[in-house]
């Protein structure tokens, strides 16, 4: 049907995508997720219906495989619905936390997405809505399986991981 809705899930975890100034106490924490409001609300996606669950509010230097479970837990229960998955991470631990859903749920039945950002949402220069679109679109265009989509670029999981100098993802072989 040219004109259905479709779902799509997008799990938050932390990481500086969702991180907020905080100007009383002069630091970025992860509190709530901010992707709602400060994203979705203002695109246009007449067909598309989003519905986001918050996972946890962790950067991801913090994270462990007991949180990485947690994400894949989330993901098995919300790709039951058939409906692609879109998880906001943390950039210094996504690619471990990617592999580590396809090491232990290889078999997956939909496309699930992990994105992040180098910048922070509010930052005039922050690449989180560029990344966050574009997980959007991956997701709905890809066929099942583990991806990261960072700087208009798509990249096969476990073959990606960031490139610090750069302030990116890239290829591994």
């Amino acid at each position: 049907m040219a004109n259905e809705i479709l779902p799509l899930f997008i799990l938050t975890t932390g990481g500086t995508i969702e991180k907020i100034y905080d100007e009383f106490e002069g630091s970025l924490t992860n509190r709530d997720t901010i992707v709602k409001n400060k994203i979705l609300q203002k695109l246009r996606l007449p067909y598309t219906e989003i519905q986001v669950k918050q996972i946890m509010s962790k950067d991801s230097l913090f994270m462990d495989d007991k949180d990485r479970q947690q994400i894949l837990d989330s993901i098995k229960t919300y790709a039951k619905f058939g409906n692609p998955v879109v998880v906001l991470h943390g950039t210094d631990t996504m690619d471990q936390t990617s592999s580590f859903c396809l090491k232990n749920f290889p078999d997956i039945s939909v496309p699930v997405v992990f994105t992040g950002a180098m910048k922070p949402l509010g930052f005039d220069d922050s690449d989180a809505a560029q990344n966050v679109i574009e997980a959007i679109f991956a997701a709905r265009c890809m066929k099942p399986g583990y991806y990261v989509t960072f700087h208009g670029k798509l990249f096969n999981v476990p073959n990606v991981r960031k490139n610090k100098q750069l302030g990116t993802f890239e290829e591994i072989e």
